[in-house]
């Protein structure tokens, strides 16, 4: 037994010594899984929908369009752009790649000196609008997509589910996750947006679909 379990079974004995009602169970009754397949029309609609919501960009693409799509979000991006290790070569050619051979990792200086950052992503929620890295070596290291300004994010039709579970269930739990719903951005004072804060102040999506 683990001392989170004795302690709690110290106060379940407690409660029932006192002639406490013992706790109602808690109601598993929402929806796991949604109405359309991954990747549907009325999934990627909706997608799109919610990603603009949040003042985020979308640029829809074929799949043999990516580097394309990728060479039109950057187009306004002055400074280097950082990409992680296992991106596919011709979606950033001039790219520097974080923790390759000839450049190690970037150190968390280094990434402020990029003013942009690719990635690919491992999930997506239509329902939400969220997007979900898992470190993966066409993600990278989560300092890559906190650091630089703007974040351009690679998302496959495939991966946009409908639900939350959906995603969940599509994610593997023991890796380090990051879920992404627009720009970093707060109204903690006085209500005003301000963005930026806490990450890229600018998500740019390439929708393949």
């Amino acid at each position: 037994m683990s001392a989170r379990e004795d302690v709690l079974a110290r106060i379940r004995e407690a409660n029932r010594e006192a002639g406490r009602p013992a706790p109602p169970e808690i109601p598993r009754g929402y929806h796991r899984s949604g109405g359309h397949a991954p990747g549907a029309p009325e999934l990627l609609a909706l997608f799109r929908d919610r990603l603009v919501d949040y003042r985020a960009t979308v640029i829809d693409t074929p799949a043999d369009g990516v580097p394309a799509a990728i060479r039109v979000a950057l187009a306004e991006v002055a400074g280097p752009v950082v990409v992680p290790p296992g991106l596919p070569d011709d979606w950033v050619p001039a790219g520097v790649m974080d923790g390759s051979a000839g450049v190690g990792v970037l150190s968390p200086a280094d990434l402020d000196e990029h003013a942009a950052v690719v990635t690919a992503c491992a999930a997506a929620c239509a329902t939400t609008g969220t997007i979900a890295l898992d470190g993966s070596p066409d993600q990278g290291r989560r300092a890559l997509t906190l650091v630089p300004d703007v974040h351009v994010c690679v998302v496959r039709a495939a991966q946009v589910v409908q639900t939350v579970p959906e995603m969940l269930a599509a994610l593997e739990p023991t890796r380090p996750i990051t879920f992404i719903s627009g720009p970093s951005a707060t109204s903690d004072i006085e209500l005003q947006r301000v963005e930026g804060v806490h990450g890229p102040r600018t998500l740019i999506v390439v929708l393949v679909g």
